[in-house]
């Protein structure tokens, strides 16, 4: 089969390329899927940076969102068939013809759902859903600060964001350009990220402050963030995008007297230890989707020789969509 395969860690495409691989069979627990389309992730670019923790060895297949129809399924799986239409959140291996995943993190998407779009599922609306409804359980009033406001995640933020009435969304970009682009995600105010950021943020809520912070650039702007909080606020640490070694985190006492938290998430950790919960908020996204409460534009490329630019379009910042290959 087909697949895309990073040789060597690199900062661009350099090493990427579309080469002939062996075909995957089902191991117990899981399935295989005939891959109709596959999301384009940012973890596929902090993986071909060879950030640690994302590559056990190389050559690397990337690609962790996956739709198509279940080609085999391993022993002991009872819950999905062979033929029928699922998406999958997968470890890697996403972005080739056929793709394996856990059976547990498999599931059956709805008629009402494009699989195009079902593609873009398993990752960053997924980690949207988590991270506001079952991590942060944010409440009408509550007042969001999220970094990477125009990237997938930060739209699926303020997608998810809209089923509780009454929440306010504030965006901070990396550079003015992606301003725009979280203005029309649905933030009231798009920050770009620099020196002061707290005090723009303080200013814009009237000194009160934001009560969730969803940050996916490791701890490079924790300082900031803690700074921003109204007291009894909660930051959440997603991701490390810059790929900057994590700092220290500040004193206790800096938290105990604001009653302030700090916090992590990890989808992938999450889907190892609790794969129920994840598969849960996906199919929760797929009822959104069909019963039209949310809606999902994404931009389709056709074949994996496209994957590799619309990597390092998420690497330069640049994606204003999420990417999705037919194969």
């Amino acid at each position: 089969m087909q697949a895309l395969v990073f040789r060597h860690p690199a900062a661009d495409t350099s090493a990427t390329e579309v080469a002939r691989i062996g075909t995957p069979r089902p191991a117990a627990g899981e399935v295989t899927i005939e891959v109709e389309y596959a999301g384009i992730n940012f973890k596929d670019v902090m993986s071909r940076r060879g950030d640690p923790g994302y590559v056990a060895d190389w050559p690397f297949v990337p690609g962790i969102e996956v739709a198509g129809r279940v080609r085999e399924v391993g022993p002991g799986v009872t819950d999905v068939e062979v033929g029928q239409p699922v998406l999958a959140l997968t470890n890697a291996g996403g972005l080739a013809q056929v793709a394996t995943a856990k059976a547990a993190l498999t599931v059956g998407v709805p008629a009402g759902v494009e699989h195009a779009v079902a593609a873009a599922v398993p990752g960053a609306l997924t980690t949207a859903e988590l991270l506001l409804h079952h991590f942060a359980r944010i409440r009408s009033g509550d007042v969001v600060l999220a970094h990477s406001a125009g990237g997938s995640v930060g739209r699926a933020i303020a997608q998810l964001a809209t089923l509780t009435p009454g929440v306010r969304l504030i965006g901070v970009v990396g550079a003015d350009s992606r301003r725009s682009v979280a203005l029309q995600a649905g933030y009231e105010a798009a920050i770009t990220r620099g020196a002061g950021l707290a005090t723009v943020v303080l200013a814009h809520t009237g000194g009160r402050g934001v009560d969730v912070v969803f940050d996916p650039q490791g701890t490079a702007w924790l300082e900031q963030d803690l700074e921003s909080l109204a007291p009894g606020g909660k930051v959440f640490v997603f991701g490390n995008a810059g790929g900057d070694s994590f700092t220290e985190l500040p004193p206790l006492g800096q938290l105990f007297a604001r009653n302030c938290a700090i916090g992590g998430f990890s989808l992938a950790g999450l889907a190892h230890h609790h794969p129920r919960v994840v598969a849960e908020a996906m199919a929760s996204v797929l009822t959104h989707l069909e019963t039209g409460c949310i809606n999902l534009q994404v931009t389709v490329l056709a074949g994996l020789e496209n994957a590799a630019a619309a990597q390092q379009a998420l690497a330069d910042g640049s994606a204003i969509t999420k990417q999705v290959v037919k194969l």
